[in-house]
């Protein structure tokens, strides 16, 4: 159950196993005890997840690598010349700001690896949000990034994302939390951009509703019951 999860709450433990919540949360007490998983408030966190892929950008950055390109060429097609866009953190959207060399933007990111890609790109004019560096994310965060997110407008956020399910959009970091919720906020269209392993997942902390994303751009690998999902709230998907 948690091949696809970092994070799983309990309602979705009890509809899952047709349990009562008595009965599961005797068991995670026994996987805890067991060492697969760890407790948390409101549900549980697997343990075996892969530290270097949860949290890793260099090894991110390998996962899906075809897939993530593919709809970084998508997503750069929705992108006009002139327009300023908020490009979050993560891997898919450093693929997606390769693809937005070759426009005249006012880029503005949270994230060290899109700001080297884009710093001698003549025609980006690139603005940094400050903060606090993650070093594994290789992203700004905290109260400072917070504040300029909160004073800027912008015509787009393409944004990567921990997890989706029927629940919204999560991730795995209160401070990336945080800085995503500020650049919906932000901006007048919000783009995810997501391979089909971020979904039916959930991450520990939610984000924002799945009405709170225009366009959700993923791979044609999709699963059915997961597309269906998206466009019942109005999403408009893009499969690359």
């Amino acid at each position: 159950m948690f091949e696809s999860r970092d994070f799983i709450d309990l309602e979705t433990l009890c509809r899952e196993l047709d349990a009562s919540e008595s009965s599961v949360r005797r068991d995670l007490d026994i996987l805890e005890e067991e060492k697969a998983l760890r407790r948390v408030y409101g549900g549980a966190v697997s343990l075996q997840t892969p530290p270097s892929r949860a949290f890793d950008y260099a090894a991110e950055s390998e996962h899906l690598s075809d897939e993530k390109n593919r709809i970084a060429r998508l997503t750069a097609g929705l992108i006009e010349d002139g327009q300023t866009v908020i490009l979050d953190g993560g891997s898919t959207v450093a693929a997606v700001a390769d693809e937005l060399a070759s426009k005249s933007l006012h880029i503005i990111t949270n994230s060290l690896p899109i700001a080297e890609r884009l710093e001698s790109v003549r025609n980006i004019e690139l603005t940094l949000t400050g903060g606090y560096l993650d070093p594994r994310r290789r992203v700004m965060l905290g109260p400072f990034c917070e504040q300029m997110l909160g004073a800027l407008r912008a015509d787009a956020v393409i944004m990567g994302i921990g997890g989706i399910s029927e629940t919204g959009f999560s991730n795995n970091n209160t401070l990336v939390v945080g800085s995503e919720q500020k650049m919906i906020e932000a901006a007048d269209k919000v783009i995810i951009v997501a391979d089909r392993t971020k979904f039916g997942r959930g991450s520990m902390f939610p984000m924002a509703p799945l009405s709170a994303a225009n366009i959700v751009v993923t791979d044609r690998d999709l699963a059915p019951e997961n597309l269906a999902m998206l466009r019942a709230h109005g999403i408009e998907v893009f499969l690359a």
